[in-house]
């Protein structure tokens, strides 16, 4: 677990990442930044495109810069929005935070007030090919 100053700190660099979203479409700007393995933070923000499949998400964008850069593995990840609510990932980067092993994801509302959630939580069943399929919890 890391302190407060430091998820703060994580929600002030996503914040950062969020000013230079591109996003002409939706008009929802939302940035992410991942803390790495390696004490590094890795930020991204949504950039859309005119054929929306090749869009990517802020979430996604943070993590693959940290591939880009030799990191595979993110143990916190804040996501910042636009909404009134908490900005919540896709689908799609639930399954790719799972791949990567993103454990914390600190939701967070537009006046800085965060709330932390598990990966579990978000994803109870995420698809990993080494388990044969799916990974949740036997009920």
């Amino acid at each position: 677990m890391i302190d407060k100053k430091s998820i703060e700190q994580l929600i002030q660099e996503a914040r950062q990442a969020q000013k230079n979203a591109y996003a002409p479409y939706s008009q929802f700007t939302v940035g992410a930044a991942a803390l790495g393995i390696d004490g590094n933070v890795y930020k991204g923000c949504n950039v859309e495109n005119a054929s929306y499949g090749l869009t990517i998400c802020a979430e996604r964008n943070a993590m693959f810069h940290g591939a880009a850069c030799g990191c595979y593995e993110f143990p916190w990840l804040a996501i910042v929005g636009d909404s009134q609510d908490y900005t919540l990932p896709c689908g799609a980067c639930r399954q790719v935070m799972a791949e990567f092993h993103v454990q914390h994801v600190v939701l967070t509302k537009p006046d800085n007030t965060y709330t932390i959630v598990s990966l579990q939580q978000l994803l109870p069943y995420c698809f990993e090919l080494e388990s044969g399929g799916i990974h949740g919890e036997e009920i």
